[in-house]
């Protein structure tokens, strides 16, 4: 049985029993059998599916650790937490999420006026609600309202301006007030491609001078009171804890100053984001170097040692680690359409009777090939390959003997891998970055994995089934944009391998894990490919059974045409007088040619396909 890697990355949430992908939870069901259920109602292309179980257990993960860490350590402040709402911001994820956390002081964060809007419907009672990012008075204004509903909101500064705005605004809108946190600007950076997150260039944050600043100004204007957080991002995705160790000794200092300098109200210390996920599925290729366990035992730690020294209060600690709690919960399902070297079969050859000399040594060693002998043929006839090639472009072969020569070639290297596919050997790794099997994915790498493309962001990938089925291609994945970087190219350190099946007789649906977090907030619509048909598992607590949810099906060809401004009425009217205007098509055959392209409106962008024998596929 192939695993995956899914030991490294799958962290209990997902099995393999019987050669298939299983949710490892109450009944366990096949992934592929949940695809297949779905598929059975109509609805084809790439699916997203949720699960919602997987939000709470994240989040419950979370606290526990951190209320464990606060026990062990006999701190006297609280834990608290926010998601925010940029990492996730759709119905289908925020909804259940909040549904699944009641019971926990856990609530939103917003960085813009419309995620405010969400936080403050969504957000559970008793939890709190942080706002970071640039705002106006507009968006204060906004965060002056929710506490006037009864929420637990604080306001972060991000520059003095803002404060000066809030200032304004309370002598405008009177009381109750919004909490006031100030962003502060560390020294301290992450590291990574999101190191810039923090250090003293950031984008945000205060300075040491303009932190004494602001106490001067909360002081002046009877607001130090609602001075309650400071704040501090040191990156998304910190793979290694030492930095996160010091710039909480460093935040927790400037914690300690602050309140000497007479913030008494300031009691919470926001650590921020960058809780790392493991995406890696191969051994010693690990993302991060340090367990929940170790990340919430340093952060109680350090605080507790920073607040004993200075002689201050240990304050409450709130983290924002959505990363950490969404990205788990959906897996994106994209069915293989192709495989491209299935063209080449014994079917495809069409041999002379009399053909080039390298040509009838390929024929030889096709048919001669043993377990002994296997790499010497495999080498021999990559040569015979580039020899024949150079003779076609000088001439002295014609087209059919150069496609003779490629049908061949790669009959060999099937041959030659099945051959060989119970031996781990190097060679075959090595030959196998050249000649890897290319698989066509009915998906969008850039609405549904668009940190691929962007960031270079690895995603465990494994098929649905056969896993009890040792997979012999080695594999690079295509999506159907007409773009070459949509593509998942094989790596030679980190090398997927497929198995070799015959899509035109069978279904193979590959995978992608652990996309929860950004890549449908980020997604784009290259092509114009829309959102795939999600859908959430919702598993019955008591009997363990599951039922589908939230079911949304992938956009129409309309419909996101205007959503792009496209007047759809007028493209309507312009096709069917293109078509009654057309003088190719018989007057018989344009109603029905018109209620085809009609039909094909209503559907959405991805490809639907047959196989050979009749059936659809997509």
């Amino acid at each position: 049985m192939v695993d995956y890697g899914i030991e490294y990355w799958g962290k209990d949430d997902f099995i393999i029993e019987d050669g298939q992908v299983k949710v490892n939870y109450k009944s366990k069901p096949a992934l592929i059998n949940i695809v297949k259920q779905v598929r059975e109602e109509g609805y084809r292309g790439p699916l997203l599916v949720r699960f919602p179980h997987l939000m709470k257990k994240q989040v419950e993960k979370i606290f526990t650790s951190f209320e464990n860490s606060i026990k062990e350590y006999h701190y006297k402040g609280k834990f608290k937490a926010v998601f925010p709402i940029k990492v996730n911001h759709y119905p289908n994820f925020i909804l259940p999420l909040m549904e699944n956390t009641t019971h926990r002081c856990y609530g939103l964060e917003a960085g813009s006026k419309s995620e405010l809007i969400i936080a403050m419907a969504y957000t559970n009672d008793n939890a709190p609600i942080t706002v970071n990012g640039f705002k106006d008075k507009e968006m204060i204004s906004l965060g002056f309202i929710a506490a006037k509903m009864g929420h637990d909101i604080t306001l972060t500064i991000e520059g003095l301006n803002e404060l000066e705005t809030i200032i304004e605004v309370a002598k405008t809108l009177g009381k109750p007030y919004p909490k006031i946190g100030l962003r502060i600007r560390l020294h301290s950076t992450g590291i990574g491609i999101w190191a810039k997150s923090g250090g003293i260039n950031s984008k945000f944050g205060l300075t040491a001078s303009e932190l004494v600043e602001a106490i001067s100004l909360l002081r002046k204007n009877d607001l130090l009171n609602k001075f309650t957080m400071i704040h501090f991002h040191i990156g998304s995705q910190i793979s290694d804890i030492s930095p996160l160790k010091k710039a909480l000794r460093e935040a927790g200092n400037i914690y300690a100053e602050l309140r000497k300098m007479g913030a008494k109200n300031l009691n919470n210390v926001n650590i921020g984001g960058g809780l790392a996920v493991e995406y890696a599925q191969h051994e010693n290729q690990q993302n991060r170097n340090y367990t929940l366990a170790e990340f919430s035992g340093d952060v109680v730690f350090t605080l507790k040692e920073i607040a004993k020294n200075k002689k201050e209060p240990e304050p409450n600690i709130f983290i924002e680690s959505g990363r950490y709690v969404s990205a788990s919960h959906a897996v994106l399902i994209a069915p293989v359409l192709e495989l491209f070297s299935q063209d080449y079969d014994e079917k495809s050859l069409h041999l002379k009777d009399k053909n080039p000399p390298l040509v009838e040594e390929l024929v030889d060693l096709y048919n001669t090939i043993n377990e002994r002998y296997a790499i010497e043929y495999l080498h021999d006839s990559l040569e015979h390959m580039e020899s024949l090639l150079t003779l076609f472009d000088l001439g002295y072969i014609d087209l059919q003997d150069r496609s003779n020569t490629e049908v061949l070639v790669h009959l060999i290297i099937k041959k030659v891998i099945k051959t060989l596919k119970h031996k781990n050997h190097s060679d075959i790794i090595r030959i196998q970055e050249q000649v890897q099997e290319r698989y066509l994915l009915n998906c969008s790498f850039f609405q549904s994995l668009p940190d691929y493309w962007g960031l270079e962001q690895k995603f465990p990938v494994i098929p649905l089934d056969r896993l009890n089925r040792r997979p012999t291609r080695s594999a690079s994945l295509w999506d159907i944009t007409c773009d070459s970087d949509g593509e998942v190219a094989f790596d030679k350190n980190a090398p997927l391998f497929l198995h070799d099946i015959d899509i035109n007789q069978e279904e193979y649906f590959v995978g992608f894990f652990l996309v929860g977090a950004y890549q449908e907030v980020l997604g784009m619509r290259h092509n114009l490919f829309t959102h795939p048909t999600e859908f959430s598992v919702v598993f019955d607590e008591e009997e363990g059974g599951y039922k589908i949810e939230n079911l949304l099906e992938s956009q129409t060809i309309l419909d996101v045409l205007e959503d792009l401004d496209y007047d759809t009425k007028e493209i309507e009217r312009s096709l069917k007088q293109r078509l009654e205007d057309s003088k190719e098509i018989s007057e018989d055959a344009k109603k029905e040619v018109l209620g085809q392209l009609y039909i094909m409106l209503s559907e959405n962008g991805y490809l639907r396909t047959v196989f050979k024998n009749g059936g659809e596929k997509s």
